[in-house]
């Protein structure tokens, strides 16, 4: 089974730039996309068995209609679902994808993904979700939980998509940021943009001989990378670098063994993730 491009869809003002990123992606690698849109098990449960409350004097016609308010609550999410993904639909064929299917589930979004990621080359998702215009200091609360979840990469869309030409990798040497140069060197996504490998911390033998090895995985499968290092704090220094740089995408580990460890598992990943505009992949 060929590998798909799964992306998340919820309504929210990010819905439109997952479906450009993923409009990007399936036309630099040729995949199919499925686009997702889960209902909370509240969202779209079966009415409520409330006749508990009989015995506390509650009236059965009263029970009726809140069970009947309940299967319409329900019907309304229902429908909601399937017009976000029809809706998500229509703006990929517009944007010329060519193979499109649609999924909506029940339950809780992180077990939907965990059981349909083994068909994806990844996983895309907005930063925040429907509560954007009203907590813009805060990221989707699906989001961390996704990416601790997942085993394959994920990448999390800035509120709008602009052309990807400039990508900026984060590399501490760890497992992860093994993989992802291993991602990046097999991936017809990264062919022809220009690449930047950085670590953050001080310049070593060993940390100099990490970049090279990085450098040549990259340039043996033709992509031109150049690497730096760079002094300071990983999310302060990362962040102010894609900034003045002008990259549009950064790349980097999940779980690394260095400082950047602590973008991911500790309290600064909603610091760093937050403060960034532009596109994240992130990978375990």
């Amino acid at each position: 089974m060929s590998e798909k491009i799964v992306a998340l869809v919820d309504g929210s003002v990010y819905s439109a730039s997952v479906c450009d990123h993923a409009a990007w992606v399936s036309a630099r690698t040729g995949a199919a996309v499925e686009l997702l849109h889960v209902l909370g098990r509240r969202d779209g449960a079966a009415t409520q068995d409330r006749s508990g409350a009989i015995a506390l004097g509650a009236r059965t016609a009263l029970l009726n209609e809140l069970a009947a308010l309940d299967a319409q609550r329900a019907k309304l999410m229902m429908e909601r679902g399937r017009a976000i993904l029809e809706d998500a639909r229509a703006k990929l064929e517009a944007s010329g994808v060519a193979e499109i299917t649609t999924r909506l589930r029940h339950g809780d979004i992180v077990e939907t993904v965990a059981e349909i990621e083994a068909e994806a080359r990844v996983i895309i998702i907005g930063k925040r979700g429907e509560a954007a215009d009203f907590a813009t200091g805060h990221l989707g609360s699906n989001l961390e939980r996704i990416v601790r979840s997942s085993h394959r990469p994920v990448l999390v869309t800035a509120r709008a998509f602009k052309p990807i030409e400039k990508v900026l990798i984060a590399f501490d040497g760890g497992i992860s940021a093994q993989k992802a140069i291993d991602h990046i060197a097999r991936s017809p996504v990264f062919q022809g943009l220009a690449v930047h490998v950085v670590t953050v911390g001080q310049k070593t033998a060993q940390v100099q001989k990490g970049l090279e090895n990085a450098q040549a995985m990259l340039r043996a499968a033709g992509i031109s990378a150049e690497t730096s290092v760079l002094p300071g704090q990983p999310d302060t220094a990362l962040s102010r670098l894609v900034e003045s740089a002008g990259f549009d995408m950064l790349v980097m580990g999940a779980y690394g063994h260095s400082r950047i460890r602590s973008l991911i598992i500790g309290s600064t990943t909603t610091a760093m993730i937050g403060a960034c505009k532009v596109p994240l992949v992130l990978m375990r």
